[in-house]
């Protein structure tokens, strides 16, 4: 009996040890570090994107009669694509004060969404059209306009190719000189499509989409397609501008290469925002 006894004591210890030691290594190895804006924050043993906050830097003024569809920031000024028949246009603006330096209306049969600058010119999707106006992005002199088979949402570019997306699940990768399709990907997050996929941004390697009708962006791999993370950006606008204006949801990301600032506003948002992304 004190045999049996000796031999279930010591086995015990064993697994005990052995529980300890798997646990502290998991600790160790598992610890999820906010990344910066666009780092790689996906976990090869896990199935699922951890999920990042915010912590306010700046907030800066934003015209809340701007249905905000697409935003690029560069040469430290904002420029700004907005929807809507009728009230489509692209604008420069002062980030200081909001205030719209240039802008250009288009036809009103047009419904205006994302714009990307690449090279020296502005790009200008619509939603229904299939049409793609390009620009000279100094003067928005109109430069020539290409077609395409989709509805058009978000747009950005990663350096060498056009990234679009269209509401659905898929980003399309288009030649910069034809707009010709050149590859695509479906977004998942743990094997489930991603839905409503909205204002794009090219940021550090990673792809950042709003997703239509949350407070949520998605950071998607551009390989694989898959969400290596979730910025969570429930309250950025308070109670009492949501009741003192005309608010839609959130849709505007642009990142500042030189300073490395991430921004984000919405539609009809009378407030623009610079973050920075927390656990």
């Amino acid at each position: 009996m004190n045999s049996y006894l000796r031999k279930f004591n010591s086995a015990s210890v064993r697994i005990l040890f052995v529980l300890c030691y798997t646990t502290l290594f998991t600790a160790c190895n598992y610890t999820i570090t906010p990344p910066l804006p666009g780092a790689d924050s996906s976990s090869p043993d896990s199935s699922t994107p951890p999920t990042y906050t915010y912590t306010v830097i700046n907030t800066f003024l934003h015209d809340p009669n701007a249905f905000t569809q697409g935003l690029v920031f560069q040469d430290s000024i904002f420029y700004e694509g907005t929807g809507l028949y009728g009230e489509s246009n692209i604008r420069k603006v002062t980030p200081s004060s909001g205030a719209v330096l240039e802008q250009k209306s288009i036809d009103s049969r047009f419904f205006g969404e994302g714009i990307t600058i690449f090279g020296d010119r502005l790009y200008q999707l619509t939603w229904k059209s299939g049409v793609c106006f390009v620009y000279n992005k100094n003067t928005f002199e109109l430069q020539t306009q290409f077609a395409y088979p989709t509805e058009g949402w978000g747009l950005t570019h990663d350096g060498q190719k056009l990234i679009m997306s269209d509401g659905t699940n898929i980003i399309y990768f288009r030649n910069p000189e034809t707009f010709e399709e050149i590859g695509r990907i479906e977004v998942t997050d743990n094997n489930s499509p991603v839905t409503y996929l909205n204002e794009l941004e090219y940021i550090k390697g990673q792809i950042f989409a709003n997703v239509w009708q949350t407070d949520r962006i998605a950071q998607i791999d551009p390989t694989t397609g898959k969400v290596t993370g979730w910025i969570n950006l429930a309250g950025l606008l308070t109670t009492t501008d949501r009741q003192q204006y005309r608010v839609d949801v959130l849709n505007g990301i642009a990142y500042d290469v030189s300073t490395d600032r991430l921004f984000v506003t919405g539609k009809w948002w009378p407030k623009l925002f610079e973050i920075k992304l927390t656990e």
